[in-house]
């Protein structure tokens, strides 16, 4: 058998499945979905958030352009590497533009998903540049049915691989025919897309004008307004200066529309900017000053400009809280289950439960969970606290939420260090698990903020005691009683503290998460850490075994090979075995995938079926089993999938998918 799509989606000697773009105008047009990516299809629906996009009067994009695209991050079922870029401040942005200098540049699976689960709108980048984009643009832009051809595959691309919309770049000169049907093409585009699309959005880069000349204005002005009238906003080019602003808000065609003005911000600070580098929040101070959107360039400098990548972290996270005063920050508008283990999509282990389940660096943004908030707080005095990503230890994923800080003599209230700030209605009775780990001397609990869902004009405080939740606990049935109790209990699980609290909150919205660090004993100034692993707020009335059995699981894209290698029976060369996993299962309710295989007989009959081998996590109803060393033929395998449910609730052994696959000496030649 062989890959029966195109193999451009497959990696040239592993055929893991990887997201490209597209390079040419005839790849383009011939697009559609049987040579379309399946892969590469995200998997995360947008999350709703406050304050909505269309509420957002002052909104922040992200352009992400780092060295060419598709690194580390084209491989949709992750990759190991040492040192990865990852974006993980969420909470600060509006849209997210995956950038690269390819015609069509399709984002990532991976940053769609994480963009989503956070509720960042996606756009992928058309754009035509030089010579070879000119002659393009005078082909595709010569008539309607040629524009309306290219704009339909473009709504066809992002519909299909559950994106937002596009960054329109046309950085090449234009004739007087092209430059009269550009708006044209702009209009299309835009009524196409926002009625095939929820949320999609269509913005224009600062490069043509009106008479078709390749001219940045820096600025919107009358010589480019007529592509901003015809889509949903414009994007300034960099070299702007103050009085470009002025004249901006000055400007009758901006009226009523500032915020679909997104300033463009060139974080590498290339010719003659405002700020740029650690600087850029100048660059933001005179944005915000004159009320309108920005459009932050290549943020990856955090990561580029770094000599040793593996710390890039404290980099990013200076970067971000230099900029925000200037940027609101959004909440998380889901209904319960509210769950995150505050992994960032990457790491030096895997772990589950608190314990190490794959010693090797990898990375995956599919696996980032709900970001919390990082910041670094004074307490007075010689007193502060700071909130990152771990990687030495987590609970789930790759990475917990370290707070550490000194806690000074001077302070006799306890330190509210606050993790999420939420939209989440409640209207039940509701379980607050944390999992932690705190150093010895302080004590931890929960302080819960919400407000009156009707008017949210009433706040509450609720401190929440961590305790032991009892079998006899009478509110809750007995099914529930049992799966908190596996879920709680007194339980210390490899130096977690695994704690449960129960609350009956009516007719309000959960606004704020703080955990509450209490100092033991008398007033001094004292050092502290707490690694907390994971936050679970549930409603305790939907609480029941996971009842829905993986489904419909097939193997096919079966591709054998010869490989380096030796199994312990034999010291020749490895059979390798490559193959597609499908199946059905409900994805609202699962964290992820745990995919296994095992030997179930040949080709010595004498030896018995063979124990399950975790192979990887998956994080759609698909996996591609790349390069696995299988037993000679003839053989039996068994392929099994587990789902691994977001609640915590362990899915029966009954209830996972099983698929045997049989093969001789004539099947795998």
């Amino acid at each position: 058998m062989t890959v029966k799509t195109a193999a451009k989606h497959y990696d040239a000697r592993t055929t893991e499945p990887i997201s490209c773009g597209l390079c040419s105008m005839d790849e383009l047009l011939s697009w559609n979905r049987s040579k379309a990516n399946s892969f590469n299809v995200a998997v995360v629906p947008l999350a709703p958030r406050e304050p909505r996009l269309i509420n957002c009067l002052r909104r922040t994009l992200v352009s992400h352009d780092m060295m060419g695209g598709y690194l580390d991050d084209r491989f949709v079922q992750g990759t190991n590497t040492e040192a990865p870029y990852a974006f993980y401040h969420w909470q600060y942005i509006d849209i997210f533009n995956y950038f690269t200098h390819q015609l069509v540049t399709v984002p990532p699976a991976v940053w769609t998903n994480a963009a989503h689960k956070h509720g960042v709108i996606v756009l992928g980048t058309f754009i035509t540049e030089w010579t070879d984009g000119a002659t393009m643009c005078e082909v595709f832009l010569k008539d309607e049915e040629s524009y309306r051809a290219v704009a339909d595959k473009l709504v066809q691309i992002s519909q299909y691989y559950g994106f937002d919309g596009w960054l329109i770049n046309i950085e090449n000169p234009l004739s007087e025919a092209a430059v009269r049907n550009t708006p044209l093409f702009l209009r299309y585009l835009t009524d196409q897309m926002h009625e095939r699309v929820p949320s999609s959005l269509i913005l224009w880069y600062d490069s043509v004008i009106e008479n078709g000349n390749l001219k940045w204005q820096n600025e919107l002005n009358q010589s480019n307004r007529m592509f901003f009238d015809a889509c949903d906003g414009f994007f300034t080019n960099y070299n702007w200066v103050e009085k470009n602003l002025e004249q901006m808000k000055d400007y009758s065609g901006v009226r009523g529309r500032q915020a679909d003005v997104y300033v463009g911000v060139d974080v590498f600070a290339r010719g003659k900017v405002v700020g740029g580098m650690l600087e850029t929040n100048k660059a933001l101070d005179l944005i915000r000053k004159h009320n309108f959107s920005a459009a932050i360039f290549a943020p990856g400098w955090v990561y580029e400009s770094q000599s040793d990548k593996s710390e890039f972290r404290s980099n990013q996270d200076k970067f971000w809280a230099l900029l925000s005063d200037y940027l609101y920050i959004h909440r998380a508008a889901s209904r319960l289950p509210f769950i995150s283990s505050f992994c960032q999509g990457f790491g030096k282990a895997v772990y589950r439960k608190g314990q190490c389940e794959t010693e090797k660096s990898w990375f995956n943004l599919s696996a980032q969970e709900i970001q919390p908030l990082y910041y670094h707080m004074d307490l007075g005095g010689p007193g502060w606290v700071r909130s990152s990503g771990c990687p030495e230890d987590a609970w789930n994923g790759g990475c917990s939420l370290l707070l550490h800080g000194l806690i000074p003599a001077t302070l006799n209230t306890p330190i509210c260090a606050k993790i999420f700030s939420l939209h989440v209605p409640l209207d039940s009775k509701i379980m607050v698990t944390l999992v932690y780990k705190a150093s010895a001397g302080i004590t931890i609990s929960l302080q819960l903020t919400t407000t009156d869902s009707t008017h949210c004009s009433h706040s509450d405080v609720h401190e929440v005691t961590l305790t032991s939740l009892s079998h006899k606990t009478p509110s809750i049935g007995p099914q529930a009683v049992s799966l908190i109790s596996d879920l709680c209990g007194n339980r210390n699980l490899h130096g977690w503290t695994v704690k449960c609290s129960q609350l009956e909150l009516h007719g309000c919205v959960l606004r704020e998460v703080c955990v509450l660090i209490h100092r033991d004993g008398e007033p001094q100034d004292q050092s502290f850490s707490c690694r907390v692993g994971e936050i679970m707020v549930i409603n305790v009335d939907t609480l029941q075994l996971p009842t829905d059995p993986v489904r419909g699981l097939c193997v096919d894209d079966v591709v054998w090979q010869r490989g380096v290698g030796t199994l312990p029976e034999s010291e020749s060369p490895c059979l390798l075995l490559n193959a597609t996993l499908r199946w059905d299962y409900p994805g609202e309710s699962v964290r992820h995938f745990r995919v296994y295989w095992r030997r179930l007989r040949g080709p010595d009959p004498r030896i018995p079926p063979g124990q399950l081998e975790l192979l990887a996590r998956a994080y759609s109803n698909q996996f591609r089993v790349t390069e696995l060393v299988v037993p000679k033929p003839p053989s039996v395998l068994e392929l099994v999938v587990e789902p691994v449910i977001r609640n915590g609730f362990p899915v029966p052994e009954s209830h996972w998918g099983r698929r045997q696959l049989s093969y001789t000496e004539k099947f795998e030649q």
